[in-house]
């Protein structure tokens, strides 16, 4: 009788040492994974799955450093075209809760580009307002009062405008077809 080969490979893929260490001997994948010729696997909870080791002190060194340098060139191409300083374009706490509001107002439907008609995603804005809610929450006691008093005002901002979306959209319509006023 003959030998019955697999159908399968099994091969480790893992490309770090149990040390956190790049291995050497580390190929890419020849296909995507959505061409793979293995069968599927049903994927384990998020809870469980392990996280990949965290990078070297070295390596993250390495890479800010690289970053830095990235930047560095950036801001010398801004400065040379007359788009302004360095210190115009640096990420502030203020800059982060003005971006995300900007972001939400967007989502809401309440501000769009010149031109365009509203496109409102309730789900996104949801998220971006939870968002705000997490960091207002994670940052507790941590912040000046003109930080505080930024992240709450846009908070209730934004939560008084969605509840107003949500409200205009789950509003049942009157006999007729016409909306229920408040």
């Amino acid at each position: 009788m003959a030998e019955k080969k697999p159908d399968f490979v099994v091969s480790d893929r893992r490309k770090f040492t149990e040390e956190g260490e790049l291995r050497s001997d580390v190929r890419e994948e020849s296909q995507p994974k959505s061409q793979s010729t293995q069968p599927a696997q049903t994927a384990a909870p998020a809870a469980e799955e392990q996280l990949p080791p965290a990078p070297t002190h070295a390596e993250q060194e390495a890479q800010h450093s690289e970053y830095r340098a990235s930047n560095k060139k950036l801001d010398d191409m801004l400065a040379a075209g007359g788009h302004g300083k360095a210190e115009d374009f640096e990420m502030t706490f203020d800059r982060l809760v003005q971006s995300l509001y900007v972001t939400a107002m967007l989502q809401l439907g309440l501000m769009h580009r010149e031109g365009e008609n509203p496109q409102p995603d309730i789900i996104g804005a949801r998220q971006t307002i939870d968002t705000l809610g997490v960091l207002k929450d994670k940052t507790k006691g941590n912040l000046s009062k003109s930080e505080e008093g930024l992240l709450q005002n846009a908070l209730f901002e934004l939560r008084m405008a969605f509840l107003e979306l949500t409200n205009a959209i789950t509003r049942a319509p009157a006999p007729g077809g016409k909306p229920v006023a408040k």
